[in-house]
């Protein structure tokens, strides 16, 4: 009855008393009187398996755990083009068995062309499976409808009409199931056949560029591994100069031999395929993350993956004074540079300024994180200087002028008075109504030179043209 406690999972002791998932405690305690019972998490069950399905892209990146409705007790991977690298795909699962059983998890694997037909052989089959691609009907069709991964209540009523088998469905004509079950019973079967595509959720987006590399032993010293990494980068290059792109994100994954792994992920300003300074921006970040990255006993496997790739088109190079390597351009010193800082001081700590679409001069640019994509600096126009340093508030000054709408001949400001020799104005910039109000101020700038030879950016603020008797003056920045 409802709210009655049942068994959700089972070790191997369990099951060899004959319990099965779903039946209740009372009737479990009645077939094995020492039956140890502990309540079920499946949330930390589903956080578990996360971890370890993490953990298993030391084989390939696209691991998926299985959807938690089906039960939280395994994962997918992807093995296509990375099971060479162990030997074959026996080996893989071979070895993939072994580590989980070090880590007191033992395990039962399948290889096939399917999700639906791995995830049926696996949970159904004695020994592990290799199955070849074409023969997922055969396969398939001595298993219990079980395996299909259904609803209970889907089961139960095959089971009542009698069908027990895989094999007794796939023939079958379609159109009566269609019409009393719901639309699960054909899609699953269609998977599991590879009739119908299945798409996974992977722990990771899978990466554009991947390299591996499988150490006979573990290392934990920093220096070993940035120089692995070097060695991936390596690697990963020739692939990066074929396609004509750069790396512009990159993630490191360091796989513990107690099945922990860490990940060092790895921003750049600008695309690039310089392993030197993808070596150096890694080493950074280690030196940043310190204690952190725990190696524990050691890494036994490292990962470095290319998680976005953009264009880097070809340009011509030049011998360039004052530069370290001949060819080398100021701007990709520059993004080395925050590169650089990036890693050392966290990526919010390292900022730039970028232009903003607004009239009002201390509203047209904004700080943004040094990594980020920006939008370009317009060309600058020569007939509207701005001044090297602009105030974030203009501060008031004591302006005499010849007339209130003329340009001003003498200016008091900061306690000190200054008498103008030259003035270049006005410069006209309406206030942003949609912003302030229906009827913002505007501004009249003028760039003026003292009798010092300094010069001032000021301007007089009015209401569209309607100049007031005494009119308010501002200084808004400096140019020399």
């Amino acid at each position: 009855m409802s709210g009655t406690p049942c068994i959700a999972a089972l070790n191997a002791a369990a099951e060899a008393e004959g319990i099965k998932i779903g039946e209740t405690i009372a009737d479990a305690r009645a077939k094995a009187e020492s039956l140890q019972v502990r309540a079920a998490d499946p949330a930390a069950d589903d956080a578990a398996l996360r971890r370890l399905a993490l953990w298993a892209t030391r084989y390939t990146p696209a691991a998926s755990p299985w959807d938690e409705k089906n039960g939280a007790d395994g994962f997918f991977l992807d093995v296509t083009g990375a099971s060479h690298l162990f030997g074959g795909e026996e080996k893989l699962l071979a070895d993939l068995g072994e580590r989980l059983a070090r880590f007191g998890l033992p395990a039962r694997g399948a290889a096939a062309e399917t999700a639906g037909a791995a995830w049926a052989l696996a949970r159904f089959h004695v020994s592990p499976v290799i199955l070849a691609a074409g023969q997922e009907s055969e396969a398939l069709s001595r298993l219990p409808i079980e395996a299909l991964r259904l609803s209970p209540e889907t089961r139960r009523t095959l089971r009542r009409l009698g069908f027990r088998r895989i094999g007794a469905l796939i023939d079958q004509p379609r159109a009566p199931f269609a019409a009393r079950f719901e639309r699960e019973l054909l899609l699953r079967i269609d998977q599991a056949l590879g009739r119908a595509p299945e798409p996974l959720a992977f722990i990771v987006s899978p990466p554009l560029y991947h390299s591996l590399r499988y150490l006979m032993e573990p290392v934990a010293a920093q220096e070993a591994v940035v120089a692995i990494a070097r060695r991936l980068m390596q690697d990963i290059v020739h692939a990066l100069v074929r396609d004509g792109v750069g790396a512009r994100t990159l993630r490191l994954a360091l796989y513990r031999v107690d099945g922990g792994v860490r990940s060092v992920d790895i921003g750049l300003t600008r695309p690039t395929r310089s392993v030197p300074h993808v070596a150096r921006l890694i080493e950074l970040k280690l030196e940043r993350m310190g204690e952190t990255i725990d190696a524990g006993f050691g890494f036994e496997t490292l990962g470095l993956a290319v998680t976005t790739a953009e264009r880097m088109e070809g340009g011509q190079t030049e011998l360039m004074a004052g530069l370290e390597e001949a060819g080398e351009q100021p701007d990709e010193r520059c993004a080395e540079l925050i590169d650089g800082l990036t890693q050392r001081l966290g990526p919010r700590s390292v900022q730039r300024l970028a232009p903003l679409a607004s009239h009002l001069p201390e509203r047209a640019e904004a700080a943004f994180i040094a990594t980020d994509e920006v939008p370009a600096w317009p060309a600058p126009n020569e007939s509207q200087p701005r001044p090297l340093l602009l105030f974030a508030r203009a501060e008031p000054a004591e302006v005499t002028a010849l007339v209130p709408e003329g340009p001003p001949r003498r200016f008091r400001w900061r306690g000190v008075t200054h008498g103008i020799a030259k003035a270049q104005g006005p410069e006209r910039i309406a206030g942003e109504w949609w912003h302030e109000g229906a009827s913002p101020p505007t501004r009249d700038y003028y760039l003026v030179e003292d009798e010092a030879g300094h010069r001032f950016w000021l301007y007089r603020e009015g209401l569209y043209g309607r100049e007031t008797a005494s009119p308010r003056w501002f200084v808004h920045g400096l140019f020399a």
